[in-house]
């Protein structure tokens, strides 16, 4: 591929939202179809690259136990594309700024002079749950959400779990797999065996798994399920009653029958 010389190179940190290719931003495709050059994560729909069918695409993805780049790997590699071919885009899963690492980077670029810039993701912290009808909100429940690291950047549980426990407010737990015992027992600890609990594996992906039960009961389901990362726990009580027509009614959305029979649309 040519490069083409850009007096000013720019660098833009795009969300790919939480993993259907359709939950992907217009602004987002638009950002994508223009790219020379991709530099995505693990988490992201590999079929959202379809977006920018000339660009070199550059995997930089980490994984518990497979850290393929480090960050300053990663940061490095940002600002020398940047550099020769004037324009890349840096594609993370859900929203960059949502545990994406995406202020350092754009910190780090912007030290060399290259601009960057922000297409936020639609993140899966709120997504997910919604994806099988589980609200983050509602005012019979909870005044609150709160999103949480389950694993801090020393490899440790969060502190703020602990704070969490004691509150009524919806806990979303991202990356927090390898912590769920630890989880449950924070909960316990607080008397909270009975609360509602959910684990969500590759959400709104085709390949979607989920165990809903109480912190007394969530980790023998995960052990039946075989539930493991990437996946977001959700607690609290607005788990109880998740199942809805969501998942059906975006799947047949598109549907003329079910278009005109439910909505009552006319041609």
């Amino acid at each position: 591929m040519s490069k083409t010389p850009i007096k000013t190179p720019k660098v833009i940190l795009v969300g790919s939202g939480p993993g259907d290719p359709d939950l992907l931003t217009l602004k987002a495709v638009k950002a994508l179809e223009k790219a020379p050059v991709v530099l995505y994560d693990a988490l992201v729909n590999e079929s959202i690259l379809d977006h920018a069918p000339n660009a070199l695409k550059v995997f930089v993805g980490k994984r518990r136990g497979m850290h393929t780049f480090s960050q300053d790997h990663i940061n490095n590699l940002l600002v020398k594309y940047a550099r020769e071919y004037g324009y890349v885009v840096r594609l993370k899963g859900g929203d960059p700024f949502v545990f994406g690492r995406g202020k350092e980077e754009t910190d780090y670029i912007e030290s060399f002079g290259i601009k960057t810039a922000i297409i936020p993701g639609i993140t899966s912290a709120i997504a997910v749950p919604a994806a099988i009808g589980i609200p983050v909100t509602h005012r019979k429940f909870t005044e609150s959400f709160w999103v949480i690291t389950g694993t801090t950047s020393s490899r440790e549980i969060s502190s703020d779990i602990y704070l969490a426990a004691t509150s009524k407010a919806t806990v979303v737990v991202l990356m927090g797999m390898s912590k769920l015992s630890e989880i449950v027992a924070i909960y316990k600890q607080n008397n909270r065996q009975e609360l509602p609990i959910a684990v969500i594996q590759n959400g709104t992906k085709d390949e979607e798994e989920s165990g809903v039960g109480t912190i007394e009961t969530i980790e023998d389901i995960v052990k039946e399920k075989q539930l493991s990362s990437p996946a977001i726990i959700i607690i609290g009580e607005v788990v109880n009653g998740h199942e809805s027509m969501l998942t059906y009614f975006t799947e047949a959305f598109m549907e003329d029958d079910f278009i005109y029979q439910n909505l009552d649309i006319t041609p």
